[in-house]
């Protein structure tokens, strides 16, 4: 049963996307069985990787129009699929409002493929409504990008308790893989201070690897490519691949 990792923080522009198509990549480049699922209306994801938002999407799925097989569509990295989202995903939440199995949505439709694959990677919309709970809820663990700025610190306050009501009442085996820094600039003071009081609190649960400011890393989405593929040998690059190899290593 492949691994299921949910990419959260309600706080936009944060490197979630991006961070969830590398990671993805990465773990497909070394050998791994990868599904990425968009579970984002704005379908970021989906055109990162160069597929089309076309019929059946990730909402056909959960509408029950469509099997979660036959929304599956391959990316230019081997090992490395995914079921797309389009805007028709944003009424998604009107719709489950009023269904009792409401925030287990995802999971069965994840639980349906979770055996052809090693990881199964959603990216979360940038709230923490009902997608994102349905994504808390299909979870083994949340990855979380946190930027190098202030708010942050206090965003992540609040997504931590999200996460703690979930694990008390929705999902009790969920786990917070881990947190990591994106677009780092290693020449301002706040962006260390903000490591520095991140890694003192958390502790372990902080990865180490740290993504920097890459401009590479921001033209790669607009290719349709994966930073793997687009220019493998930028410091965004190897950053990614190093903490895809970190996400193997802790299990």
């Amino acid at each position: 049963m492949g691994k299921v990792i949910v990419f959260v923080n309600q706080k936009g522009g944060v490197g979630k996307t991006t961070s969830s198509i590398n990671i993805g990549a990465y773990i497909a480049v070394a050998g791994k069985k990868v599904l990425l699922v968009d579970f984002d209306s704005q379908g970021n994801m989906s055109s990162g990787v160069g597929v089309s938002k076309d019929k059946p999407t990730i909402y056909e799925v959960m509408a029950e129009a469509a099997t979660a097989e036959d929304a599956i569509k391959h990316t230019k990295v081997a090992n490395l699929d995914v079921i797309s989202a389009s805007i028709d995903l944003a009424g998604a939440a009107m719709e489950l409002v009023n269904q009792t199995d409401r925030n287990f949505f995802l999971k069965k439709v994840l639980d349906t493929v979770r055996d052809k694959y090693d990881y199964i990677l959603v990216d979360c919309p940038p709230s923490l409504g009902m997608l994102t709970l349905n994504g808390l809820c299909a979870a083994d663990e949340v990855l979380v990008p946190m930027q190098c700025e202030y708010f942050a610190l206090e965003g992540i306050t609040l997504l931590l308790q999200t996460i703690q009501q979930v694990q008390k009442g929705l999902n009790p085996s969920l786990k917070i893989g881990g947190i990591f820094f994106t677009m780092y600039d290693s020449r301002t003071r706040l962006a260390q201070d903000v490591v520095m009081q991140v890694k003192s609190y958390f502790k372990d649960v902080v990865f180490n690897t740290i993504i920097p400011r890459n401009i590479r890393l921001s033209e790669a989405p607009s290719h349709g490519e994966p930073i793997c593929i687009y220019d493998p040998g930028c410091i965004g690059a190897k950053s990614y691949q190093k903490l895809a190899e970190e996400v193997i290593n802790r299990g």
